[in-house]
């Protein structure tokens, strides 16, 4: 198979992982958010606690697979000579690890406490403040996403 060829595989890989972790974060910038704002506290942790537990195990797969074709596209493609497609997964690999630092400093903490506050059953009584700070941040985490999954189409249509 052609350079070129796995190549464009690399890209089209990045594109679909990366586009699961992009849409799962849109909606729960624009669909869970406001919704969490209409229930109580204890409900709240719940939910929310809950999911984090389920996304926490799930999510990584198509996130590493969309951080691990970037890179390998920006690599075969500077390999290749062609510096603009490497330019555009390069920049979506750098998109990807700033959004992974995010997660990584804000969201994911916040994620282990309201999941560890579910399972047990215990009340949190600072729920409703865990889940501002992580509302904080999930805008600039999907706009990342989305930036990344634009680049990655740049890289695929070059």
């Amino acid at each position: 198979m052609d350079l070129d060829v796995i190549t464009r595989i690399a890209a089209a890989l990045a594109v679909l992982g990366t586009a699961v972790v992009y849409g799962t974060d849109v909606f729960c910038a624009i669909v869970l958010r406001p919704a969490l704002v209409a229930i109580d506290d204890d409900a709240l942790v719940m939910v929310t606690g809950l999911t984090h537990k389920y996304g926490d195990r799930r999510m990584p797969v198509p996130g590493v697979l969309g951080v691990l074709a970037a890179a390998a596209c920006a690599v075969l493609a500077a390999l290749s000579g062609h510096g603009p497609q490497a330019s555009a997964a390069g920049i979506a690999v750098l998109l990807l690890l700033t959004w992974l630092t995010i997660y990584t400093r804000v969201s994911a903490p916040i994620n282990r406490q309201l999941t560890a506050a579910a399972i047990s059953g215990t009340q949190l009584p600072n729920g409703r403040v865990l889940q501002a700070n992580w509302d904080r941040v999930i805008n600039a985490r999907a706009a990342l996403q989305g930036l990344a999954v634009t680049a990655l189409c740049v890289a695929l249509a070059i």
